[in-house]
């Protein structure tokens, strides 16, 4: 996706992304394109919400279609069974991470140690599931389809092969599709069969959208100056970082540290109007 975006755009232009989904994996992706590249911190570790559908009675060996699939004798459970195992999955949660991921052992990705039939442990990590919601329910051909929303760093193939071992059974994702990133939703997004020069413009959001989840601080002409050469203000007291604005323009984001406000990313230089 970015060196399909970076053909549109003039050469040597900036285009970065926000977050990887699997190979199996469909729906939203964020891009950033030039300065606003600077903004990718703000954006990668946003809540996520996907959708999900897992068949049920087998097993796989990296928790997706991608993987080795092994059927299970055992009856898929019911949906009531599903719903009211669902709260067990919500809320803070120890997750271990499947190995085909890419976390990194020793400076290896875990998913090129599984290619090479090596499986090590793994610690669990802390994630947080704020919604798993059964969405449909096909007995007739063992799949359940969920909605999910979750912190950044949850693994949904981890998510619902937990679920299913739960219930006395297990289940691997066969689609899912990621259907937002923080505040920004895959409606607003363009298939990657219509991307052109024309509709690919269409779809850039200025740089404050990417960013509206920040608290605002609205400065006046003399302070603009001092963001756009990076220098201290006064704490704001919004305890964390927050967008800097003048009128319509985004100059840059700060921080609060002890009674002083710190640049982290300042967008507009000095010369620039």
């Amino acid at each position: 996706m970015v060196a399909r975006v970076k053909r549109l755009l003039p050469k040597k232009t900036k285009v970065g992304h926000t977050g990887t989904l699997d190979p199996l994996a469909s729906g939203l992706l964020v891009l950033l394109i030039r300065r606003s590249t600077r903004l990718s911190r703000y954006v990668t570790h946003l809540d996520k919400a996907y959708t999900a559908t897992a068949g049920f009675g087998a097993v796989s060996d990296t928790l997706d279609a991608e993987g080795e699939i092994t059927a299970l004798d055992t009856p898929m459970p019911s949906a009531d069974a599903i719903r009211a195992a669902v709260p067990a999955f919500t809320g803070e949660l120890l997750q271990v991470p499947p190995m085909a991921s890419a976390l990194k052992r020793a400076g290896t990705r875990l998913y090129d140690l599984h290619r090479q039939g090596v499986s090590v442990e793994r610690e669990p990590r802390p994630v947080i599931v704020h919604a798993l919601d059964l969405l449909a329910y096909d007995p007739d051909n063992q799949t359940a389809t969920f909605g999910v929303s979750c912190g950044s760093g949850t693994y949904v193939r981890s998510l619902i092969a937990d679920l299913a071992h739960h219930l006395g059974t297990g289940a691997y994702l066969t689609a899912l599709r990621r259907t937002r990133v923080g505040h920004l939703l895959v409606e607003r997004a363009i298939p990657l069969d219509d991307l052109t020069p024309t509709t690919f413009r269409y779809h850039i959001l200025h740089p404050r959208e990417v960013v509206a989840h920040l608290p605002r601080v609205e400065v006046g002409e003399e302070v603009e100056l001092a963001v756009r050469r990076g220098r201290v203000l006064p704490a704001q007291g919004l305890g964390g970082s927050f967008r800097v604005e003048r009128g319509s323009a985004l100059l840059g984001v700060y921080r609060d540290v002890g009674a002083e406000a710190r640049a982290e990313v300042v967008l507009c230089g000095a010369d620039q109007r």
